[in-house]
């Protein structure tokens, strides 16, 4: 299978991405991306590709990725009738290695960070204890989410477990994918034009694709729908303007582009489990 581009798409208020994965099977799906990635596989058993590294890895299986580096879980259907999960950040290249190397507190990150450039796994000890701060940030708000990411990597560091997964000889070549620049414009797409009526069929004309071919590539590459990218972004606005306005909650479903209140306050429990009055109310108590 050719090797794909993922796009990776922060979590709304954040500079990185932190999501949760519940599914019945992990297809093989040999890609890359230019961020960092932890990934935390759950009540799954298969292999994990790596660079040239191929391993069979069970439930708590801990990795960390750095930039570009090739790979997939594959794994067979779950038989217990539980979803396998797998929990995953990814922190943009810039934005980490930034601050690390400009804060001498994070010094102690740098040599895991070029570590990463094979691919690391880690014990299984960490990775139990590693699902507890994982669960902890599911339920916390970015500023709480960013200390456990910290936590994550400090776990990481102190583990004797720690193992390189590719070949010391292993270099990462990666050949130039030309749907990159069609999924960059399907993305500024929707970022400049959510308050609009977006059509999927619209879209895939910028990028010269039939509509069938343009919900597949996007499903493929970013691991959501294009309805669900086009209604995180509405939904990550009118957050802040939840937050930070004393605007009605109807004026922000029609500032935020969609077309009735009922669908507003149904996607928006979707995605916050909260209605957009109970999240501005839990805002308020907060602070």
């Amino acid at each position: 299978m050719r090797l794909m581009y993922e796009k990776v798409l922060p979590t709304e208020n954040s500079s990185w991405r932190f999501w949760l994965y519940e599914i019945e099977e992990l297809p093989f799906n040999w890609h890359y991306h230019p961020e960092y990635e932890i990934a935390l596989t759950l009540n799954s058993h298969g292999q994990r590709y790596v660079g040239d590294s191929i391993e069979n890895y069970e439930s708590y299986d801990l990795a960390f990725l750095g930039p570009h580096v090739p790979h997939t879980w594959c794994s067979a259907s779950s038989i217990n009738g539980q979803p396998q999960q797998v929990y995953v950040a990814q922190i943009p290249v810039s934005w980490f290695e930034g601050l690390v190397m400009g804060m001498p507190d994070l010094s102690s990150f740098k040599d895991l960070l070029i570590r990463s450039r094979k691919g690391l796994k880690f014990s299984t000890e960490a990775g139990k204890e590693a699902l507890k701060l994982f669960e902890a940030m599911h339920e916390q708000n970015p500023a709480q989410r960013f200390v456990g990411l910290l936590n994550l990597f400090d776990l990481m560091i102190n583990d004797s477990g720690c193992q390189e997964l590719s070949s010391s000889n292993y270099g990462i070549t990666i050949t130039a994918d030309g749907s990159t620049e069609k999924l960059d414009t399907i993305i500024r797409y929707i970022h400049d034009n959510y308050t609009e009526n977006i059509k999927a069929e619209d879209v895939a004309k910028l990028v010269f694709m039939s509509t069938n071919h343009f919900h597949r590539f996007v499903k493929q590459r970013t691991e959501q729908t294009f309805t669900e990218i086009v209604n995180q972004r509405r939904i990550s606005k009118a957050c802040s303007l939840l937050i930070n306005s004393q605007k009605p909650v109807s004026t922000i479903s029609d500032m935020c582009g969609f077309n009735n209140i009922s669908n507003f306050n149904r996607r928006f429990l979707q995605f916050k489990n909260l209605t957009p009055s109970e999240f501005r109310q839990s805002y308020q108590i907060a602070n």
